[in-house]
């Protein structure tokens, strides 16, 4: 069995499984974000029990619109305080952060565990080995109430990475290239474990960036493994680091993926660092290390917002914070900030948008109209810079 299976395996309390298999799997930790948590509790109060399975496990974060932009939203906030209050969950609704970052700084999550959020992103937590599986608002109602989750144990793709990184290239540039390699669809429903000596090159945060967009390739399940390639796959795909370059996805789809310099000398009017997918601190050290040095370019907006409170506060206590905003970007709220055009930086048919975030479809981020590229921290705060897409390491950078 390749690792998918055998966490799967262990967490159903079977011996063996294979491809197709349903098993009926004991979570770890459940959890919901100011979106989806307010359908969530009408789920889970029409099931009619009167506890959750483990109150220590389960667990709300108000994070997508903070503080609340709209009545609805701040009324959704109180359905979870009173939903935490009633059964002793966790609830984090003062500014803690994005909820894959809060899951990763709050709760003990071991490789091996199985992690159930009703948000897409769930899968960030393979950075660091544990099985996130995204899901609806009634999948994650019973499985507040059960502990449980049905699951039908996938097929799995493994991508075996050899080589060097240069040092302009970062995990978003890898699932960047995944992301062109694989397209939409190939990874429906399936599973992705990304092994071999090439891992060492990322960091816990970079490996949390790649987990991050494999749901934008479709993958049911994404986590890194070791050094050693899986067994028992349907399919491995060596990528050789070195020879990797700075990529970029293009309008309107996260797999509409090019090499920078394809696109480099594209006018811009806003910059996005940041959310679930790149506000960690390395990401944040990134923007720090350009803006020491230089300003945004007058005719861009840039807004930086860390993954957390804990990530801000480093930021502060290090200097960065005042260097970020002394250069012309904005700090927002740790928090999604503009990622899902809620709040906090939306845009119009005129602007042209480098983002860190992991989609761009259209409407994504405001106006269905405006231009958004997804590429790395690096690539866009150069651009922020210039005031024009830049390729990292050109020799126009």
């Amino acid at each position: 069995m390749n690792r998918i299976e055998k966490w799967l395996a262990q967490a159903a309390g079977v011996k063996t499984t294979k491809p197709g298999d349903d098993l009926s799997c004991q979570v770890a930790y459940v959890g919901a974000h100011d979106v989806t948590s307010p359908i969530a509790i009408d789920q889970f109060e029409a099931i009619g029990v009167d506890r959750v399975f483990d109150p220590d496990r389960v667990f709300m974060v108000v994070d997508h619109i903070y503080p609340a932009s709209t009545e609805k939203a701040r009324q959704g906030v109180w359905k979870m305080k009173d939903f935490a209050e009633r059964y002793g969950t966790h609830l984090f609704e003062k500014g803690e952060g994005v909820i894959h970052q809060v899951l990763h700084e709050k709760f003990d999550v071991q490789p091996g565990d199985i992690v159930v959020i009703a948000d897409s992103h769930t899968c960030t937590c393979g950075g660091y080995g544990a099985i996130g599986i995204g899901v609806g608002s009634t999948e994650q109602a019973a499985a507040m109430a059960t502990g449980k989750l049905d699951v039908e144990v996938p097929e799995v793709v493994n991508v075996v990475l050899t080589g060097k990184l240069s040092p302009y290239v970062s995990g978003k540039d890898l699932i960047l290239f995944l992301a062109a390699e694989f397209g939409a669809d190939y990874l429906t429903d399936r599973g992705l474990i990304i092994s071999g000596p090439g891992i060492n090159e990322f960091s816990i945060a970079e490996r949390m960036t790649v987990c991050n967009m494999g749901t934008e390739l479709g993958s049911m399940i994404t986590l890194f493994g070791d050094e050693e390639p899986e067994t028992d796959v349907m399919r491995t795909l060596e990528v050789d680091l070195s020879d990797l370059k700075p990529q970029i996805a293009c309008p309107f789809s996260p797999v509409n993926v090019k090499p920078v310099s394809e696109v480099a000398g594209t006018p811009i009017t806003q910059v996005a660092v940041g959310s679930c997918t790149n506000g960690r601190l390395n990401d944040m050290e990134q923007v720090y290390n350009v803006l020491k040095d230089h300003k945004v370019a007058s005719h861009v907006n840039m807004l930086v917002f860390p993954a957390s409170r804990e990530i801000q506060n480093e930021m502060d206590r290090l200097g960065w914070s005042e260097v970020i905003r002394n250069a012309g970007a904005t700090l927002l709220n740790p928090g999604c900030g503009p990622c899902f055009g809620a709040h906090e930086g939306l845009v119009t048919p005129r602007d042209v948008v480098v983002s860190s975030t992991n989609r761009n479809f259209p409407g994504r981020m405001g106006s269905t109209e405006a231009q958004i590229y997804l590429a790395s921290p690096l690539t866009a705060v150069l651009s922020a810079v210039k005031g024009e897409i830049v390729e990292p390491g050109a020799e126009n950078a």
